[in-house]
């Protein structure tokens, strides 16, 4: 049961709020459940508790979104990105060493700004693609993904600019971000098993919203069955450039 002595009723309630709200968005575009999680529970919450609540949650819909096509299309989908987890794990689990020590509001502003610019770009309409996939693109998404991804919780964004880049079918996109985002959340509860956030009582909290995330998704996945190719991209440019918003702020603030 969950001790009390480090979250309040009332935070309990409104944390729950947000996993929802979380699970909403995550349902409809593939990401972004880390970015509402740590920024939410982070506005009334210690910054290590809000990181470990965010951790379950992503873990169990990370689960939920990578095999709702079938392990088989999973473990394709594993295969063709197996560089990009890779890179990203090492960065990852060295990252997350440094929470605590290392400022991360440099990185958090200079990862931001880039992605920004991006959404803002490409929901003008000014196509920035990438005719096939680059191994050195992919090395460097992963390094800025694993990276972000230890000292904040939050990897999604330079993934999905990589994919979105490459134009990936809305489908593919969804099943590809479940399976790299379900290793990274593996990555991201043993990174921290050593650094002090994971802990019985803030595993208790991060258990006790999973419940709300996985029926937010549910509605989010309706949501996004029933939108084409072209609303799926303009939605996930959106997002992405709330995310960036959202990690310029915290950067600067931080």
């Amino acid at each position: 049961m969950l001790s009390f002595s480090i979250l309040s009723a009332e935070h309990l309630a409104l944390a729950l709020v947000v996993a929802s709200l979380a699970g909403v968005v995550k349902g409809m575009v593939g990401f972004a459940m880390p970015m509402i999680l740590i920024s939410g529970l982070g506005s009334f919450l210690a910054p290590e508790l809000a990181l470990a609540g965010l951790m379950l949650p992503t873990l169990v819909t990370n689960i939920w979104q990578g095999l709702r096509d079938g392990l088989r299309a999973a473990l394709a989908s594993l295969g063709r990105f197996r560089l990009f987890l890779a890179v990203g794990a090492v960065c990852l689990f060295a990252s997350a060493q440094l929470v605590g020590v290392l400022p991360a509001g440099v990185l958090l502003t200079a990862i931001g700004v880039p992605l920004v610019v991006f959404s803002i770009w490409q929901l003008l309409g000014q196509p920035l693609t990438l005719r096939a996939a680059s191994r050195r693109i992919e090395v460097a998404m992963a390094v800025l993904g694993g990276s972000l991804g230890g000292l904040s919780g939050v990897w999604g964004p330079p993934v999905v600019v990589y994919l979105t880049a490459l134009g990936t079918p809305k489908a593919e996109q969804m099943r590809i971000q479940g399976v790299l985002y379900l290793l990274g959340s593996i990555a991201l509860v043993a990174a921290h098993t050593g650094s002090g956030v994971v802990t019985p009582e803030s595993m208790a909290f991060s258990a006790s919203l999973v419940p709300a995330a996985l029926a937010g998704m549910w509605i989010g996945y309706r949501l996004q069955d029933r939108i084409d190719q072209a609303a799926f991209r303009r939605a996930t440019l959106a997002v992405l450039l709330l995310a960036g918003l959202n990690l310029i702020r915290r950067g600067l603030m931080g």
